[in-house]
């Protein structure tokens, strides 16, 4: 007897539910997104600055050059929210040890109190949905969020340094 769980079944490649995955996203996102900007509006800061905060604080001491290249803006609208998030002392900036003309950046306690806040709710909104799905879906999950992304930022992220996240973590 086969397998049923080993059959490809191909009709999740239809039309009809590439476009429900469509929808889901966006619905996700919207909701996933909903109460850090309401938290962001009552400060005057918007999704821009939240994922400068996000990174900055995942990543202490990135340096700007390494910020541009995650959030794919440009150098002009990275300068306006950092800029902003320097003057309400979120985010400092200092020199390079190694070279005086990097910039590197970390939240401020200030900034990680407000890190802490704006995630609070999506990571309780994600181990909700992680523990509901189970470890199967959940490496289902991060195998299809992987495979929508561009071939360089997949492996920028999986090829990012460990020592990176060990920093973040503490």
């Amino acid at each position: 007897m086969t397998d049923i769980k080993t059959m490809v079944n191909p009709l999740f490649l239809r039309e009809e539910e590439l476009r429900r995955g469509i929808e889901l996203l966006f619905y996700a996102y919207r909701d996933f997104t909903a109460e850090p900007d309401a938290m962001l509006s009552r400060l005057g800061l918007g999704r821009a600055h939240h994922r400068v905060i996000y990174f900055v604080g995942r990543h202490p001491e990135i340096t700007v050059t390494e910020l541009l290249r995650i959030l794919r803006i440009t150098k002009q609208s990275l300068s306006r929210v950092l800029g902003d998030l320097v003057r309400k002392g979120y985010i400092v900036q200092r020199q390079g040890t190694r070279d005086r003309r990097q910039r590197l950046l970390e939240l401020t306690e200030r900034g990680r109190e407000l890190e802490r806040q704006l995630s609070e709710n999506q990571r309780r909104r994600i181990a909700r949905a992680y523990r509901e799905a189970g470890a199967e879906a959940v490496e289902g999950f991060r195998t299809v969020l992987l495979g929508i992304m561009d071939p360089e930022n997949r492996q920028l992220l999986l090829s990012a340094p460990p020592e990176r996240t060990a920093r973040a973590a503490r």
